[in-house]
């Protein structure tokens, strides 16, 4: 009987699966392989957060394959090795894989087709599996990507969608061996977050529904509501593949209105940062756009800012947030980035290092540029745009109730005087175990301003 793997890697589902229902109709039999691969611990980037939300994925995933027929094949090492060596051992003549941005992946897949070239087999890489507009298929030109994002955005719009694949009925595995499925302890060392939401496709198919059947209209008016918590909350399961982004927007675009279309541009936002990722592996590490910035070193500073102990309540409320859920409001990402690059003048790697540590939705294309949007060396058309912590404050947590519930030392401080603890009276001031100001806004912003002197921006501070 003909065999085919079906390697799994960001799309850890059986619904809208391209990579799946292609190998399965490519063979008579499927080996749906997932590859705990050694480098991405080597690399760092195998954190206690992720690796728990893995786990629970890879179970989910196991189960659902079972419940098909078939069970996950499990194996630990290189991935092109272990491919290898399965190809060898149920004569598989295709490698099923669905396309990533990173240059990690880029390398990884290039490894895959020189390795199955030489023994005559043949690697399928899938395009529009945890895309919706696949990098390379929108350009300026004849060539490149975009590197402005509205005008990338009105063509996205006119693509026309896939139309979503249903779950395969039956998946037929042939006999092979496979190690037992891993835990969040064995895939990373340290202890994961006590409230990490569940992963999997099971539920992030539960959460979606929930979304899709009412939140979503409103989300327009109150996605940047940081107490009010009114976003979807869906990016690891976007992150991990457990959602299809492509039935996502189907489903949305159903919906209507104007909340289905805001969260819909969000989704075009992640494509966007991955059709820049694919041009320009790059600027994963390094600026898109140089600034000749000298960054501070002050590790007091990067630890207060890391601790959320800035002194600035909404910024420390955000960063502590991250810490307990990993997971943070997309409102307290600007302003936390725009607090440590601009404010501080603390390089935007940094920063991306600790959210990449901490986030269970952490991407290296939407993480990394992000951040470089935010520190004005990445994609943004307002490079020297400086995000007002208290501005954020006034506009997106007026009377303080965001704050007051990730700040305890806060929590007796009514109303919106909780923005600006430096001045309470005195007395007041005294009985609060929280610092002052580690910085001045004016100072940290002209400081700036000075070491980007001579851009064309205006010299002012913006309110996003």
């Amino acid at each position: 009987m003909s065999v085919a793997i079906c390697l799994f890697t960001g799309d850890l589902r059986v619904h809208d699966n391209p990579v799946l229902r292609a190998a399965l109709r490519a063979a008579d039999q499927v080996v749906p392989l997932f590859v705990v691969d050694d480098g991405v611990r080597e690399a760092g980037f195998a954190v206690p957060n992720r690796a728990a939300f893995l786990a629970d994925c890879l179970a989910d995933l196991d189960g659902a394959l079972r419940g098909r027929g078939g069970r996950l094949v499990v194996r630990r090492g290189d991935v092109v090795d272990e491919v290898a060596r399965i190809a060898e051992e149920t004569g598989a003549g295709e490698v099923h894989l669905a396309r990533d941005v990173s240059a990690f992946a880029q390398r990884r897949e290039a490894r895959l087709r020189r390795m199955l070239e030489d023994s005559r087999r043949r690697l399928c890489v899938h395009d529009s599996v945890t895309f919706v507009v696949p990098p390379g298929a929108l350009t300026p030109g004849s060539r490149g990507h975009f590197a402005v994002f509205t005008p990338y955005y009105r063509k996205w719009g006119d693509v026309p969608v896939r139309e979503p694949l249903a779950a395969p009925g039956t998946v037929p595995v042939p006999a092979v061996r496979s190690e037992r499925l891993p835990s969040g302890a064995e895939l990373a060392d340290g202890d994961p977050s006590p409230v990490l939401p569940r992963g999997g496709e099971d539920e992030g198919r539960r959460r979606a529904a929930a979304w899709l059947g009412g939140p979503i209209t409103r989300y327009a008016d109150r996605h940047d509501d940081l107490a009010g918590d009114a976003t979807s909350r869906l990016s690891p399961y976007l992150h991990f593949g457990c959602l299809s982004a492509v039935e996502l927007t189907r489903l949305a675009t159903a919906v209507g209105g104007p909340g289905a279309e805001a969260f819909v541009r969000q989704l075009a936002w992640r494509d966007f940062n991955r059709q820049l990722l694919a041009d320009r592996p790059e600027a994963a590490r390094e600026d898109y756009r140089p600034r000749n910035d000298r960054w501070r070193a002050d590790e007091a500073l990067v630890a207060a800012w890391r601790e959320g102990r800035t002194g600035y309540p909404l910024v420390d409320a955000a960063m502590r947030q991250m810490a307990r859920e990993g997971w943070m409001h997309n409102r307290g990402r600007l302003v936390t980035a725009s607090f440590l690059t601009k404010i501080l003048y603390v390089d935007w790697r940094v920063g991306a290092r600790h959210f990449l540590d901490l986030l269970v939705d952490g991407d290296i294309a939407n993480n990394q540029l992000n951040w470089q949007w935010v520190a004005g060396t990445g994609a943004s058309t307002r490079p020297n745009q400086v995000i007002d912590p208290l501005v954020q404050a006034r506009r997106f947590d007026g009377r303080g109730d965001y704050v007051r519930r990730w700040v305890p030392e806060l929590a007796g401080v009514e109303g919106a005087a909780v923005h600006r603890p430096w001045l309470l009276p005195a007395e007041v001031r005294r009985r609060l175990d929280y610092p002052d100001p580690v910085i001045g806004l004016d100072e940290g912003r002209e400081r700036f301003h000075r070491a980007r002197a001579g851009r064309s921006e205006p010299q002012t501070l913006f309110e996003l």
